[in-house]
C-alpha cells in the first residue's frame, strides 16, 4: 500500500460520525483521487483515545467502528485506515482494515507496535511530538519484527513550547534514510495548536498554513499526505480547528502536484 510509484493520500474525518457523513466524505476522496491521479487510502478512528478532555466525544468504539470501517470499503472500494490504541484490538480490525496507524503518542509501545506487525496489514506510525527524525528508527524496527513488511512513518510536527507544533523539513530526508521506508506529512496536525480551544477543552489550530505546509513538506521528499477533510470543519466533534474543509482538498493537490512534478521524482522512496 505504502510502497506505491503513484503519490499517496491518506485522509478522512478525524473520528467515526454518522454514516451518512463518513460515506459522503469517502465518495469525496474517491472522486478526488480519481481526478488527480493519486492513490487514496480511507482514514477514520472508531476511537480518540487522547483526547484532551474527559467529556470530550470520542466515537463510536470498536464493534460499530469495524461496521462502519468495512461497509464504507465495501461501498467505494477504497482501501481503509484506523488508529489502534491497544493490542486487543489488533485482532479485531484484520481482515476489515487494510491498514493501522500507531499514534503519535503511542509510538514508543513496544507491545503495540509488535502486534500491529504481526496483523499482516500495512502500518503507519505517527512520528511523537517529541522526537527526533532519526529515532523513528526504532518504531519501525519494532513494528517490522513483529512481521510487517510494508511500513511507513508520518511526521507531525515537534513540539515548541506548551502549544505549538514545528516541523522540521530537514526530517523528512533524515526518516528516510533512518527508516527506509516512505515518509508522509500530516499537513492538518502539524498546523494543531495542543488544548487552545475557546472552551479550554479542545485544541485550536491555523488550518489558513495547511496548504504551505503541504507543499513545503513535499518539496522537501515527503512520499504523501496525510489530511483530515470534514464538510463542515466547524461542526465536527473533534480536530474541526485544524482540519480542511471538503472542497479545499482537490485545489490543495493540484498545488502539491505541481510542486512534486517541479522538484522531480529521485528523492522519495
Amino acid at each position: 500500500m505504502f510502497a506505491r510509484d503513484r503519490f499517496l493520500l491518506i485522509a478522512g474525518p478525524c473520528v467515526l460520525e454518522d454514516s451518512s457523513l463518513n460515506l459522503s466524505v469517502a465518495r469525496h476522496l474517491k472522486q478526488v483521487a480519481d481526478a488527480t491521479g493519486v492513490a487514496a487510502v480511507y482514514k477514520a478512528s472508531f476511537d480518540k483515545a487522547n483526547r484532551t478532555s474527559l467529556s470530550a466525544p470520542r466515537g463510536p468504539g470498536l464493534e460499530a467502528g469495524v461496521a462502519e470501517l468495512a461497509r464504507i470499503r465495501e461501498e467505494t472500494g477504497l482501501p481503509v485506515l484506523t488508529d489502534v490504541h491497544e493490542t486487543y484490538q489488533v485482532e479485531r480490525l484484520s481482515g476489515v482494515v487494510d491498514a493501522l496507524q500507531i499514534p503519535a503518542f503511542l509510538c514508543r509501545q513496544t507491545d503495540l507496535l509488535t502486534a500491529a506487525g504481526g496483523s499482516g496489514l500495512s502500518i503507519n506510525v505517527k512520528k511523537g511530538q517529541w522526537m527526533a527524525p532519526e529515532e523513528m528508527r526504532h518504531p519501525v524496527e519494532k513494528v517490522k519484527a513483529g512481521g510487517a513488511v510494508d511500513v511507513a512513518v508520518t511526521e507531525r510536527g515537534t513540539s515548541f513550547g506548551y502549544g505549538r507544533w514545528v516541523v522540521d523539513m530537514r526530517g523528512f530526508e533524515i526518516m528516510r534514510e533512518a527508516c527506509s521506508c516512505p515518509v508522509l506529512f500530516d499537513a492538518t496536525h502539524s498546523v494543531q495548536l495542543p488544548a487552545a480551544g475557546v472552551d479550554g477543552l479542545s485544541s485550536g489550530g491555523e488550518p489558513g498554513h495547511i496548504g504551505t505546509l503541504a507543499r513545503a513538506a513535499v518539496a522537501a521528499g515527503a512520499s504523501g499526505l496525510f489530511l483530515e477533510i470534514h464538510p463542515d470543519p466547524g461542526s465536527a466533534p473533534s480536530d474541526g480547528a485544524n482540519m480542511l474543509p471538503l472542497e479545499s482538498l482537490e485545489p490543495l493537490l493540484e498545488g502539491v502536484l505541481r510542486v512534486k512534478q517541479a522538484v522531480g521524482n529521485g528523492s522519495p522512496p
